[in-house]
């Protein structure tokens, strides 16, 4: 099995889905803690063209032309989660985080079978503490 707490120490570039202006959601909480630990973050929401300052992408597609993307963290709804996936497996991105409360077990079946390489229910802030 895949170490994605280990590949995060290379600092990949993250695509984080569910990306928001709202400070009360992980979207933003994350997105802030992770910004200020050095990680570069492409925001992945459809309805804003920046969060906290850092230009915003509609899709996984959008954040793949501005450059390699090495994984998708996932903080939206289950349902939504397994529809990004689908154009996640289309575009190759197959390294990803699902924060708790992002899936299910209809997630984690679509993820064992098209062989992503993936952490389900950690929290990625957590995992990145120094």
């Amino acid at each position: 099995m895949f170490d994605l707490v280990a590949y995060l120490k290379t600092n990949p570039r993250i695509a984080l889905v569910g990306a928001t202006n709202d400070a009360s959601k992980f979207g933003n909480i994350i997105l802030r803690d992770m910004v200020s630990k050095g990680y570069s973050i492409v925001p992945v929401n459809p309805r804003a063209t920046a969060v906290e300052g850092i230009p915003a992408v509609p899709d996984l597609a959008a954040a793949q032309k501005g450059g390699e993307v090495g994984l998708v963290v996932y903080v939206v709804p289950p349902a939504l989660t397994r529809k990004s996936l689908e154009e996640a497996d289309k575009l190759g991105l197959k390294k990803v985080w699902i924060q708790p409360g992002a899936g299910d077990q209809g997630t984690r079946e679509f993820l064992d079978e098209h062989n992503f390489d993936y952490l389900m229910d950690a929290c990625v802030m957590v995992e990145t503490r120094n």
